[in-house]
């Protein structure tokens, strides 16, 4: 898309009130919208820039584009081209990634460090994964022959993209939502309409523009779009010619995406909420699981469907463990999140402070013990890393998703106890254990859920698929399970001799 006209936009500047001129990504052409709403700094409260708000009519327009795109151009089975854009989509990302940090930190607050990982540098691979993996992915596959009819019949299997699919991403880490998403499908020869997060549009909407200006991506094979109407997003799952929909963000909305997406039997991609255990045996080195309960849970705020919320330990431990996560989170400095000693930052907004301090405040009502924080800190949307004991595992607080620095402590009597309340859950989308190897990775495999740490280990990255069981999602993201959610699969058969596969 390098060739299209770009006057007008903005490739940096991210003081409040100085991001401007971000245009939505629509056909190969940035373009503006009659209206726009606000994106704030979530550290300050500030009005960080202004992002278009599209119309229902633009929304048509970018699934008109992409089904086009899919249905006209080459993009689909032209292979070397999808690696060589996939490759200049990474250049651009690595040669642009302070001006993508800045904003990062801005509008979504996380810390400079978080930049470093999965916020930014961890996306950036992302693409790269897939640039590499198509290389060598296999896109048929031989079945040889069979004899039916009296008759040979040689058979193969080709793969092709799904075609047009919606990508609609949540706030809390749009970089890696975002490529998690575009990078696989495009890779599989899928165009896409990436909406971006009504809290943090600015940086989806760099992407566009990053697009647009380094890459040869034909126009309408990406399309990006901001909005705070509901409608716009509505579009995008019920339009006929949108084949597939990749969702980010809570349960409540995926069901009713899923529901929308019905009436056209779309593929649905869901990546949803979670309510993870943590579970501490009671052969753990408690320091080391105290360590990792607690500097996790307070990771971005909370703000991450995948952290342990649920901290679950041995009645007979469970004062010391108690103890050590309080001690834990008092050394935990939030604040600015440009300041490289900050360790966490905001909440993305006044709202969804309220939203974590409700549920802490009934909890306690509940009879819940607070043993810190439950503290509002302002300017900004801070809120104190809040630990609270004596939780009813069937409470609110312990089964409904927070997204918050808030962590619950909740005792057990045995292996099989904790067990039990680690399923207790309609989630089952992370998970983490801490004591001896095989005792650990035994209980570890009867925890219903989609990735697991053991003892600290790190799951995440490009090459490892990760989803949920239950209402914790559909599919697998990232790794070779996340290009084929993006692949169909096309069965032929030809007599055997004059075969043509």
């Amino acid at each position: 898309m390098r060739s299209q006209d770009t006057a007008g936009t903005s490739t940096g500047g991210t003081d409040p009130g100085q991001v401007a001129g971000r245009r939505l990504l629509i056909d190969g052409k940035l373009v503006d919208a009659d209206r726009t709403f606000a994106s704030l700094n979530p550290a300050t409260g500030e009005v960080l820039g202004y992002a278009p708000e599209a119309t229902i009519e633009q929304a048509a327009e970018a699934v008109a584009a992409a089904r086009r795109a899919y249905d006209t151009s080459g993009w689909a089975t032209d292979t070397a081209l999808r690696i060589r854009c996939l490759d200049q989509l990474h250049k651009a990302l690595v040669e642009h990634r302070e001006e993508f940090a800045e904003l990062t930190i801005a509008e979504v607050g996380a810390t400079a460090a978080l930049t470093q990982g999965a916020q930014l540098d961890g996306p950036i691979a992302i693409v790269r994964y897939y640039a590499d993996l198509l290389e060598d992915y296999p896109m048929t596959e031989d079945l040889g022959n069979i004899e039916s009819r009296g008759m040979l019949h040689h058979r193969w299997v080709e793969k092709e993209g799904a075609g047009v699919v919606a990508a609609i991403i949540a706030y809390n880490y749009p970089n890696q939502l975002a490529l998690a998403k575009l990078a696989p499908a495009l890779a599989a020869g899928c165009t896409v309409v990436l909406k971006a997060a009504p809290d943090t549009p600015l940086v989806t909407l760099a992407l566009g523009e990053l697009i647009a200006n380094h890459t040869d991506i034909p126009a309408g094979v990406v399309n990006v779009l901001s909005s705070s109407d509901p409608e716009v997003g509505a579009v995008l799952t019920t339009d006929p010619d949108v084949d597939m929909v990749t969702f980010t963000g809570s349960t409540p909305t995926g069901r009713a995406i899923m529901a929308a997406a019905s009436g056209t039997l779309k593929r649905v991609f869901l990546e949803l909420g979670g309510k993870s255990a943590a579970i501490v045996l009671d052969d753990a080195d408690f320091n080391m699981a105290a360590v990792f309960a607690s500097f996790s849970m307070v990771t971005h705020a909370g703000q991450g469907c995948a952290l342990t919320s649920r901290l679950l330990v041995p009645n007979s431990h469970h004062d010391e463990i108690v103890e050590l996560i309080k001690t834990n989170f008092s050394h935990v400095r939030y604040g600015d999140p440009t300041d490289p000693k900050t360790y966490m930052g905001p909440l993305i907004s006044a709202r969804q402070r309220d939203k974590v301090d409700g549920m802490v405040q009934r909890a306690v009502a509940a009879g819940a013990t607070l043993v810190a924080g439950g503290e509002k800190v302002d300017p900004g949307f801070f809120y104190t890393p809040t630990l609270l004991t004596n939780v009813d595992p069937d409470s609110e607080i312990a089964q409904e998703e927070v997204f918050g620095p808030v962590l619950t402590v909740i005792g057990y009597d045995d292996d099989e106890d904790a067990v039990r309340i680690a399923n207790n859950s309609i989630y089952g989308l992370s998970g983490a254990i801490f004591g001896g190897q095989d005792r650990a990775v035994a209980m570890a495999r009867r925890i219903r859920t989609g990735t697991f740490s053991i003892n600290g280990g790190n799951y995440f990255s490009p090459d490892a698929p990760f989803g949920g069981y239950k209402q914790s999602g559909i599919g697998r993201e990232m790794g070779v399970a996340g290009l084929e959610e993006f692949l169909e699969s096309k069965t032929f058969a030809t007599p055997a001799a004059g075969q043509a596969g």
